[in-house]
């Protein structure tokens, strides 16, 4: 059974994205579909063993991918890969910048070593990524850019690190939507709310209650599925899109618009799209 995506096949015959962070949770989501829809997709992240994986797994499906294995708070190391992507391919249509991560803490316990961290890997990273997509190609052809961010709207208690660089790559991707216009690219942002993805089966201990209790806090009643969010991103690369820069699209079930005086009413109403064929429930959702 292949991914069942709801755009039209081949849309994006022919061109070829990166997608960082691809070997695992959403980002392997996102590769799937869009390899599904013709393209050729690049999948970067620092574990090569997750890569090779998730290679398989799109070849099997009969799509078109290749891997890269880079650390993106790496500078030298990203400007080699993106080089390499060149290369090997040509050209680079598209980049999501999806990889990233983050722990959970009180922000009175996150060290300024932690927090540094974290910053590097959801802001820094990211600006790297895109300079040198930028640089060594879209400057001169365009392309589109999706900066995966997070529900940070009104502060991210236990996430103050995490919200704190995803409020910046917010501010980065209107700039470079910006100052970028005139060379025919296209820069969004993503902000994704709870989303069950195999990122949740990082978290232990007080975390596995905050995650399991969000879903009474959203107006929609449930968390989101990593097929809802690679539907967003995809649509924002496509051509469909093609007025569309400088915005954030949020896939988060309308969590930010609860207000403390509105009483949320348990609700089965919201059914969920789920068009990724490999994907799983992560085991803090499964059932005792």
């Amino acid at each position: 059974m292949p991914y069942d995506s709801i755009f039209r096949p081949g849309l994006f015959d022919g061109q070829v994205t990166i997608v960082t962070g691809g070997g695992s949770g959403i980002g392997r989501g996102i590769a799937h579909e869009l390899a599904s829809l013709g393209a050729h997709v690049v999948i970067m992240g620092r574990k090569p063993e997750k890569l090779a994986a998730v290679e398989a797994e799109i070849r099997a499906d009969g799509g078109k991918v290749s891997s890269q294995v880079c650390d993106i708070r790496d500078e030298a190391m990203v400007a080699d890969a993106v080089a390499a992507v060149l290369s090997d391919q040509g050209r680079i249509d598209g980049l999501v910048n999806n990889a990233g991560g983050q722990f959970f803490s009180p922000l009175k316990d996150i060290s300024t070593k932690g927090f540094e961290a974290v910053v590097r890997n959801n802001l820094t990273g990211g600006f790297i990524m895109m300079r040198e997509v930028y640089n060594q190609w879209m400057g001169a052809n365009g392309g589109a850019i999706v900066n995966m961010i997070i529900d940070m709207w009104m502060g991210t208690p236990n996430f103050a690190h995490s919200a704190a660089a995803r409020s910046g790559m917010y501010s980065l991707t209107q700039t470079a939507a910006a100052e970028w216009a005139s060379s025919g690219v296209r820069v969004n942002s993503l902000a994704a709310g709870m989303i069950m993805s195999s990122g949740f089966d990082n978290y232990d201990g007080e975390a596995v209650n905050f995650i399991r209790e969000s879903a009474s806090n959203i107006p929609m009643q449930r968390v989101g599925t990593v097929s809802e969010v690679a539907a967003a991103i995809n649509f924002l690369l496509s051509p469909g899109a093609a007025f569309i820069t400088g915005t954030c699209l949020r896939v988060d079930g309308g969590g930010p618009n609860a207000r403390r005086h509105l009483k949320l009413e348990p609700h089965g109403n919201s059914p969920r799209f789920q068009g990724f064929h490999l994907d799983s429930t992560p085991d803090l959702f499964r059932p005792a």
